[in-house]
């Protein structure tokens, strides 16, 4: 025995500690007899984010640009939520606790916080106008509250990012780890495939689809098109088109060609369109043109073009279906790759012609994201593409219109698309700024952010978007573009005394004959 004070202060924290042990083991052995019900899954999640509090604090920021778009989810929150929307919650929350304990303040950027918060209120207004925020998991009759949480969420993860800044040094690797983040898509493409151990990954990352066929060529592999599409812009994020084609590393072009022949097994259109624009805008951007790569390129794409004009035909169904956006006339393909294409156009624009009546009686007071229970029994899974009226489809119903304009004046009317054409301009804005005046060791970085920040938005007007699901990617940008050059970047400033005295000596100085300025020894003949 000792009478040390420090010693028995030290023995009383260890037993202090143990018995809490014992206490927290018995209760989760208890809580883990019926493992699959909310409550014991919800308490093994808190025990989890209270023994990972140190890690949080410290490593919080990071961990929510990583986890932004990954498409892993929270099976064990009731809704099956994103894991990145918690990861943007517990983020925020400390960012608000340290800024004010410490004093610190946000990064500034009034131009892009007005339009947001206005948004935030008229999706407010229109939720307790429209039959509140129903959150079906929760016990609720109303049910389309899952599109609210996700588009406040995306929203609130713009001022959760912008509460630290981006050292210049990291910037190249926290843009390309936010892009790799949905690379981890395939995983949910191989689930019938999958041996029994790994079925446990499958709650994290639910499958594409439930068809138990897996036919590489003929079913189309959803999560592994879009991976591709999050590697090749990871890899123009971390190397850029100079640091990929330009360099002697020859695995960078052949993991690049690799990703870019993933894609078309998808069957996406859009996939393959958006990859075509970020690619060639970022070769302008960096000034690739004016470099001996220009040739090459012209000869590749030409190459490309005519290789896949005359084996069209013969390329996979998914394949075809993807190059199914360019003219028959130009390319050959088979029937069944040309009818599921024009299938799925003439759907939406069935749909979008049946919504656009709907559009005045929803200008003033938008139609918002609630579901009563009749509709909802009228989503059932044949009604989900193909009913007598285009407006009463399940997707039109649950406001998956597969257009972006769509999305934002039908469920918020006028004022929704006030906030969010604001929300366009002064983003696209900003973008540019970093990208014009930001430091000259980010240009590369800041070039990316602004065409993949641009070609975003043309999708989302003209291809393919919905402003729940897309509003996320919007702000994830933009806050990465603001952290990473502390701000918004503004043109640089001259000095009017500079202007002033470089006028004066033009002014002072007397033009003089041919024969005097030049080399003084020279006189006319």
């Amino acid at each position: 025995m000792t009478n040390d004070p420090a010693s028995i202060a030290a023995a009383l924290r260890t037993l202090a500690v143990y018995a809490a042990c014992c206490v927290l083991a018995i209760v989760l052995g208890v809580m883990m007899t019926d493992p699959l019900t909310y409550s014991s899954l919800g308490f093994v999640a808190v025990l989890c984010a209270v023994m990972c509090i140190p890690i949080l604090m410290r490593w919080h920021h990071p961990l929510m640009i990583v986890f932004w778009n990954t498409p892993i989810y929270a099976f064990f929150v009731k809704g099956d939520p994103k894991f990145c929307l918690v990861v943007i919650v517990i983020s925020l929350v400390i960012s608000i606790v340290d800024q004010t304990l410490n004093q610190r303040r946000f990064i500034k950027a009034p131009e892009i916080a007005y339009p947001l918060l206005f948004l935030i209120g008229v999706i407010a207004i229109t939720a307790k106008m429209t039959g509140g925020i129903g959150l079906h998991a929760f016990g609720s009759d109303v049910q389309g509250g899952k599109k609210y949480v996700f588009l406040v969420a995306g929203i609130l993860g713009y001022f959760a990012m912008v509460a630290r800044r981006i050292p210049p040094e990291k910037a190249r690797m926290y843009v390309s780890l936010y892009c790799f983040g949905g690379a981890l898509g395939f995983i949910g493409d191989f689930a019938s495939i999958a041996p029994g151990f790994m079925h446990p990954i499958f709650w994290f990352i639910p499958p594409y689809s439930v068809n138990d066929s897996f036919d590489v060529g003929t079913t189309r592999l959803v999560g592994t098109s879009w991976a591709a599409v999050a590697f090749i812009t990871g890899l123009i994020a971390l190397y850029g088109m100079r640091g990929i084609f330009m360099t002697s590393k020859l695995w960078r072009p052949v993991l690049f060609f690799i990703a870019l022949c993933l894609v078309f097994l998808g069957g996406f259109r859009s996939a393959l369109i958006m990859v075509g624009m970020i690619v060639t805008i970022q070769f302008f951007l960096e000034g690739m043109h004016r470099t001996r790569l220009m040739p090459f390129f012209i000869i590749c794409v030409l190459a490309g073009l005519g290789g896949t004009m005359v084996l069209a035909s013969k390329l996979p169904f998914t394949a075809q279906r993807t190059l199914a956006f360019l003219p028959e006339s130009m390319i050959h393909l088979s029937t069944d790759a040309r009818l599921a294409a024009q299938s799925s156009t003439d759907w939406r624009l069935q749909m979008w012609q049946a919504l656009l009546p709907q559009i005045p009686q929803h200008l003033l007071v938008g139609k918002g994201y609630a579901i009563s229970s009749a509709d909802a029994l009228a989503m059932g899974t044949d009604t989900a593409f193909k009913s007598a009226d285009a407006a009463d489809q399940g997707l039109a119903i649950s406001s998956d219109f597969h257009s972006g304009p769509l999305s934002v004046v039908i469920p918020f009317g006028i004022w929704g698309c006030l906030a969010f054409l604001w929300f366009t301009y002064v983003s696209l804005r900003v973008v540019y700024r970093n990208y014009r005046y930001g430091p000259p060791e980010l240009r590369t970085i800041n070039a990316f952010i602004f065409n993949f920040y641009m070609v975003s938005m043309i999708s989302f007007y003209f291809i393919a978007g919905g402003l729940a699901d897309g509003m996320i990617g919007f702000c994830g940008l933009l806050g990465l573009s603001i952290c990473i050059n502390n701000g918004v970047c503004r043109a640089p400033v001259r000095s009017m005394k500079n202007i002033v005295f470089k006028r004066n000596i033009v002014k002072t100085i007397k033009p003089q004959p041919a024969f005097q300025r030049g080399n003084p020894g020279t006189q006319p003949m």
